[in-house]
């Protein structure tokens, strides 16, 4: 993670992306952004209320869709991170974001909201329709987030377009 001759090395960003489950959503992100920008970011993910256990069609998304091996992946509860200081928290679901607490460090906190795969009713086939696209909108999003300089952005202008992108 060191630079060229002479520079110093690069500080991740550490990111925590919170559902309430930590079986879905946030499981897609924490896996996706490892993928997408291992340099930049040091992800993690929990649940409000987690299920203790992973949605197993998350996991056959990443690894059939995405060659993304996740079975080291578990639901975690956000109080394993307290007292953690983060630069990013984003919320993936509706009642994380409302039951959200604060960090400490004041991070960049936005709201991304998805679907939610372990609410949908119906066979197999639909779980893992929804599931693939979900994964397919949080892939776009963080596609966002890792093209943003986020380096030579300044606080405001940071927090306002991590913001943005959880209405694009």
């Amino acid at each position: 993670m060191k630079g060229g001759k002479g520079m110093e090395p690069r500080r991740r960003f550490r990111i925590l992306f919170l559902c309430t489950g930590n079986s879905a959503r946030s499981i897609l992100a924490e896996y996706f952004l490892r993928r997408l920008d291992p340099v930049r970011f040091e992800v993690f993910s929990a649940g409000a209320k987690p299920k203790g256990r992973i949605n197993p069609h998350v996991l056959e998304t990443l690894r059939d869709g995405y060659h993304i091996d996740a079975s080291d992946a578990r639901s975690k509860s956000w109080e394993e991170f307290r007292g953690v200081r983060f630069d990013f928290v984003i919320t993936v679901c509706d009642k994380a974001r409302e039951s959200c607490p604060v960090w400490p460090g004041q991070p960049i906190v936005a709201h991304w909201g998805f679907e939610d795969p372990d609410a949908v009713e119906g066979g197999d086939d639909v779980k893992r329709q929804t599931v693939k696209k979900v994964a397919v909108e949080i892939y776009r999003r963080l596609g966002l987030l890792t093209a943003l300089p986020i380096e030579s952005l300044d606080r405001l202008r940071l927090e306002k377009a991590t913001r943005e992108i959880g209405t694009k």
